[in-house]
């Protein structure tokens, strides 16, 4: 059973930096692409960076040069590690991966940012 499992999110204020982990399991063949997206109750899931595990990399417009995504592929684990952080990055951050299998989500990990 495939299972993505985030941590790292928490409280931080305006201005600060938050390394989030999202490590698979359960795991069988190749991961193609691993990306982040983010949520906020009453809207829809939106797309933050995306890593197709052969140095390509995308990353939402809003996100672009604060928020970096990384790839352990000894470990199954992405990273991604969010600088100069805003009020308005508060959200609910999940993890994806794309397998030969389909595509699966981790369950999220909380991030608030306080102004």
């Amino acid at each position: 059973q495939v299972q993505l499992v985030e941590s790292g999110g928490g409280l931080v204020q305006s201005g600060g930096s938050l390394r989030l982990s999202c490590a698979a399991s359960g795991i069988t063949g190749s991961i193609y692409a691993y990306g982040w997206y983010r949520q906020v109750p009453g809207n829809q899931r939106q797309f933050l960076a995306w890593d197709t595990n052969e140095g390509n990399t995308n990353y939402a417009s809003s996100v672009k040069g604060r928020f970096t995504i990384s790839i352990d592929n000894a470990k199954n684990t992405v990273y991604l590690q969010m600088n100069s952080l805003k009020p308005d990055d508060t959200a609910v951050y999940l993890c994806t991966i794309r397998t030969g299998s389909g595509h699966f989500w981790g369950q999220g990990t909380q991030v608030t940012v306080s102004s």
